[in-house]
């Protein structure tokens, strides 16, 4: 186990490494992207690579105002700014927050940044967004009540939620079995990267993000608990991962608040 290590320290610099190194989700959308989007052609994604349902999102997005909750590195927010949304993005990262300044610039959008743990919007007031879009991210996050409950708060009755997050299943394996093409099932859930010693969770993970594997009661449980009704729901394969071809590794949810 790693001992006093701060997750959301250790998270923060991990994501900005992830910058550095050009992980695919801290890649900026480029101006054709913009431009579509602009004239009314756009998409974003929750989980994998999956576009998520336009029904999913309200009829016409200008005005709207969208909370993209740990959804820095320049792709989501950009593009639900340029369809017309008030965007305010929101990321534990400076420099994932950073690529989402890096396109409003380039392209004269009007998005708003703010640093901070996805467990505490007190940045917010109650009641003044009408989209929360949360990618996944929470796997990243160490208990995920507290995130649900903040993002009842900050949205307007009859806004909504739309998320995107592990099937915690996803966690039984051993990494570097999957790396061989092999599967082993090892860990019990539920499981965190924190609990491998640290010189194997190095040779897994390297100086990457640590991980969670929140259950489904966790996950779907507590938006009911926070008070949400859910309305839809969908899966996608891992798009990085052996496990692609036999289980869903993602899971989208789409809840209101009740108004």
């Amino acid at each position: 186990m790693t001992d006093g290590l701060d997750p959301v320290a250790h998270n923060r610099a991990a994501w900005d490494r992830e910058v550095d190194a050009g992980n695919e989700w801290t890649r900026p959308v480029g101006p054709d992207v913009i431009a579509r989007a602009r004239a009314g052609d756009w998409s974003v994604v929750l989980i994998g690579y999956q576009p998520v349902p336009r029904d999913w999102f309200p009829a016409g997005l200008t005005g709207t105002e969208i909370l993209c909750l740990a959804s820095g590195g320049g792709q989501q927010g950009p593009v639900l700014a340029a369809a017309g949304a008030a965007v305010t993005v929101f990321d534990n990262s400076p420099r994932q927050l950073g690529r989402d300044r890096e396109v409003a610039a380039r392209e004269g959008l009007a998005i708003d940044t703010v640093l901070g743990d996805m467990r505490d919007l007190g940045a917010f007031g109650d009641a003044c967004f009408d989209v929360v879009f949360h990618p996944v991210s929470n796997v990243f996050c160490p208990e995920i009540a507290p995130v649900w409950r903040e993002a009842f708060r900050v949205l307007r009755p009859g806004g909504l939620l739309l998320a995107g997050f592990m099937n915690p299943d996803i966690f039984i394996f051993d990494v570097a079995a999957l790396d061989r093409g092999e599967f082993v099932v090892r860990h019990a859930l539920p499981f965190s990267t924190m609990d491998l010693p640290e010189a194997e969770r190095r040779r897994g993970y390297g100086d990457g993000p640590v991980e969670y594997s929140h259950s489904l009661t966790g996950q779907i449980g507590g938006q009911l608990a926070a008070g949400f009704v859910l309305t839809h729901l969908a899966e996608a394969p891992h798009h990085a991962d052996l496990t692609r071809e036999y289980l869903p590794g993602y899971i989208a949810t789409r809840a209101v608040r009740p108004a």
